[in-house]
């Protein structure tokens, strides 16, 4: 993703059947909406022997700690330390670009408020290095995943019974919002959809949902308006298409019908997962089926494009946190599995992109590219720095490599 456009830029050109308003886009939106060709990286060539830190890596390829849980974030020397301590059960994750030509690398903390929870951010200067950490979500409890938006901020999304969802200023400056119009439930992900106006959410249940939100317009600031608007599920017919059914009650009490069980028609997911917005498309994983599915938002149109009960190459398992890369490879996170984050390209091929070893009691969490495609971040969610790997409380790690060649031109 590029420099942020000024939201002003932005505005309605047209109206869908739903009655949502799609949005002019600019170019800090161009990787998400229309990808060039470009070589995929399921060519990057089988996986090396486990460096110092446990990772096996493609040639060329070369991993560091960026954080580790409870430890203060090292600045450019080894002796020099933010004043941050890093939170633990690293989670989902984005990345956000900065004035300074740096970027910001935001990750939630799946677990209770007492003893984190929230999300924190990471700043890089332009070179990569780590200059400041900081909290940006506080009081909330099991971030799991979330989504970020065209307009820079990040939706943190609390996997919790009658959960809800949190949008967080990256860079600190703003106090984090709660939206309730996005619902009460066990959210796992978001994503939205920039060119149609409409956000996506997983919900980790075993008999979880896909749901829709419709925003009522654009708010002051000219960006979609999560303050109101019609939650929708899905009820997925004959031949994959999908209707939309508007939620009776989208926030429900403890005492009240959940969402998933309020249309009974509506269409059972076994445990949404990761979810990820590219080129008319939403990419989500159900990890209770191990599956990737592709729902085409224009056509509203359903397909599985990966299912490790009959794929040929069945690698992948454990589906869990997913990105795109900019060339439109599918990068998905495993929750167990062989802790590998695993590649799927456009014809659906499959190959590791990374592997951790002496880890297996964690899962790798919130992939996210640097804004220029050179760096990919991920977590493991119960690692240990301290003991070279075996069980802890999370370590986030930063890939470097020649990603480059293999994006989007």
């Amino acid at each position: 993703m590029t420099q942020p456009q000024d939201p002003n830029r932005r505005q309605f050109i047209r109206r869908s059947s739903t009655g949502v308003a799609a949005l002019a886009i600019g170019t800090s939106l161009v990787n998400m909406s229309r990808p060039l060709q470009a070589q995929s990286l399921v060519q990057l060539g089988g996986l090396q022997a486990p460096d110092s830190l446990g990772i096996c890596l493609p040639s060329g390829f070369s991993a560091r700690i960026v954080a580790s849980a409870g430890a203060r974030l090292v600045k450019d020397r080894w002796w020099r330390r933010t004043n941050y301590r890093w939170h633990s059960y690293p989670d989902g994750g984005a990345t956000f670009p900065t004035d300074d030509g740096g970027w910001i690398y935001v990750s939630n903390s799946e677990t209770i408020s007492l003893l984190g929870g929230g999300a924190s951010a990471v700043r890089f200067d332009h070179a990569g290095e780590v200059v400041d950490a900081y909290r940006i979500l506080g009081g909330t409890n099991a971030n799991c995943a979330g989504g970020l938006t065209p307009w820079n901020t990040w939706l943190s999304c609390e996997e919790t019974d009658f959960g809800r969802v949190y949008e967080c200023d990256p860079y600190g400056k703003r106090s984090a919002v709660m939206r309730p119009s996005l619902g009460y439930f066990k959210h796992e992900a978001v994503a939205v959809d920039p060119n149609l106006g409409l956000l996506y959410l997983t919900e980790d249940e075993s008999d979880g949902r896909l749901y829709r939100f419709v925003p009522d317009g654009l708010n002051s600031q000219g960006n979609l308006n999560l303050e109101s608007g019609t939650l929708q599920v899905a009820a997925v017919e004959e031949g994959g298409f999908v209707s939309w059914i508007n939620l009776p009650n989208p926030t429900p009490n403890p005492l009240q019908t959940p969402t998933r069980e309020q249309v009974p028609h509506s269409t059972e997911f076994k445990g949404g997962e990761g979810i990820w917005y590219n080129a008319g498309a939403v990419y989500f994983t159900t990890k209770r089926d191990n599956r990737v599915w592709k729902l085409d938002t224009n056509l509203n149109h359903l397909e599985v494009v990966y299912d490790a009960d009959t794929a040929a190459n069945p690698i992948l398992t454990g589906v869990d946190n997913i990105t795109v890369s900019s060339g439109g490879d599918l990068l998905v996170a495993e929750d167990g599995g062989d802790m590998q984050i695993v590649v799927i390209d456009s014809d659906g091929n499959v190959a590791p992109l990374m592997q951790i070893v002496g880890q297996d009691g964690s899962e790798i969490t919130g992939p996210a590219f640097s804004p220029d495609g050179n760096r990919l971040y991920f977590s493991s969610q119960r690692g240990s720095a301290l003991f070279g790997g075996g069980n802890g409380l999370g370590i986030t790690y930063e890939i470097t490599g020649p990603f480059a060649d293999f994006m989007m031109i």
